[in-house]
């Protein structure tokens, strides 16, 4: 069973669904993930999102909202200071927001892609 989308329960939005009704509807916007299975309970993964794709690293304009106050934000501060994201978005668990963090740094260094005062390092 397939849970309802806003829209299907009456929530008013402007405009109009993309194709997949999904965040790679938006322009240039990439997305990946990996999910890793062990055993018969452990489930893990990660997913990561290109603003510009992984071939532009321009910095985006950007803003959080806390929904509950739980979980890692790592960069908020920056975001909340700067109002840019200059990298990937990773979306993990708990215990592995250290390792998903240094992965995209390292990405970034090994890309060119990390940023200081609006200009590429």
């Amino acid at each position: 069973m397939t849970k309802p989308r806003a829209r299907d329960l009456g929530i008013p939005f402007e405009g109009s669904t993309g194709t997949h009704n999904a965040i790679t509807d938006v322009s240039g916007v990439t997305v990946g993930y990996a999910t890793v299975i062990e055993g018969n309970s452990a489930r893990t993964g990660v997913t990561i999102i290109h603003p510009h794709g992984n071939k532009d690293h321009t910095p985006v304009y950007a803003g959080l909202h806390s929904f509950n106050g739980n979980g890692e934000m790592t960069g908020a501060a920056w975001i909340e200071e700067g109002g840019l994201l200059e990298g990937p978005i990773g979306i993990t668990n708990t215990h592995s927001v250290g390792i998903v963090r240094d992965t995209i740094i390292a990405w970034q260094i090994k890309n060119n892609a990390l940023f200081q005062n609006g200009h590429a390092l």
